[in-house]
């Protein structure tokens, strides 16, 4: 098949790391070709989308990880898959981006499907399984998200649209910089907050599970770094191997379905306890570091998939 990867700067990759580049190596070893560009050479111009896009290859080679030809105008519809891998915020430009590839889907299937995507920021849709999260509040008014402070005390607030951890902070009963975060954030953005009751379950992981078409394939278990109440990696979180609890299978027979039906292929949840705390769908990470624990190649399994869909 012929790929286009809608990605970062492919010169920054970490390629021990970066799920993009596991999915092209996995992918190159199936016979596929790879082109790749940035969001930013996107150009729609009469119904047609086009992207300054590059023929790559890649290789596991530190310092030396890509070869990559001349920039060439690509008619993105005469591709047979589009991988949308760039990385957030979620933001009006990657959701204008979403239109743009709806030009072309499904007839250039684009993974994850961008109207899916678009309708499915990683906070939110999580809020839609309210039984499986925390407790949990997304609110403008200030007296409201006191109110909730009031009653559990112990919370994390969040920025809705965020990434990597950023913004996201732990405030105890005893802080005293609430009322300062709140006014700070409520000075510089138009969006409202996500507070969620704290988990002290957290200080012995925050696990993320990769579900390929709705079906978990893996986990790893993110432990954070001491004096640090986020798990992510990039910002010290410890990964150890996992396996899944019975609430946590439970937990994904019931989003899994409605996965699946989105056209979401790719998608990496986080829970924390018994708690389900996020959906991620735009760019999710984790299948290297699975791999490396149990050896399960995640980037087959999605490429297992996407090749049956293009097939059907």
């Amino acid at each position: 098949m012929k790929i286009a990867v809608q990605m970062d700067p492919i010169e920054s990759l970490n390629i021990e790391a970066d799920s993009t580049f596991a999915l092209m190596l996995e992918g190159e070893a199936r016979g596929h070709a790879f082109w790749y560009y940035h969001v930013r050479d996107l150009v729609l111009e009469d119904g047609v989308l086009r992207a300054l896009a590059r023929p790559v290859s890649v290789r596991r080679r530190a310092g030396d990880h890509f070869t990559a030809g001349k920039p060439e105008w690509l008619d993105l519809a005469s591709m047979d898959v589009v991988l949308m891998r760039q990385d957030p915020p979620f933001d009006m430009a990657y959701i204008t981006a979403t239109h743009l590839l709806e030009h072309i889907h499904p007839r250039t299937l684009v993974v994850n499907d961008p109207r899916a995507v678009r309708d499915a920021p990683e906070k939110l849709l999580v809020t839609h399984f309210p039984d499986l999260m925390p407790p949990t509040m997304v609110a403008w008014n200030v007296e409201a998200i006191r109110g909730f402070r009031a009653t559990h005390q112990d919370i994390i607030v969040k920025p809705l649209f965020g990434n990597g951890g950023a913004g996201v902070f732990h405030i105890r009963p005893d802080d005293e910089n609430f009322a300062a975060l709140l006014e700070w954030h409520f000075a510089t953005s138009r969006e409202p907050l996500m507070v969620q009751r704290y988990e002290p379950a957290v200080r012995a992981g925050d696990k993320r599970i990769i579900l390929v078409d709705g079906e978990p394939m893996g986990a790893i278990n993110r432990v954070p770094a001491a004096g640090e109440a986020r798990s992510n990696m990039h910002v010290g979180g410890r990964p150890e191997a996992a396996l899944l609890t019975p609430r946590e299978r439970d937990i994904c027979a019931r989003i899994g379905p409605m996965l699946r039906d989105r056209g979401l292929i790719f998608v990496g949840i986080d829970v924390i306890g018994d708690w389900l705390t996020e959906i991620n769908v735009t760019s999710p990470t984790g299948i290297q570091e699975i791999a490396r624990f149990d050896g399960t190649n995640l980037a087959a399994a999605i490429w297992q998939r996407i090749e049956a869909r293009r097939v059907s």
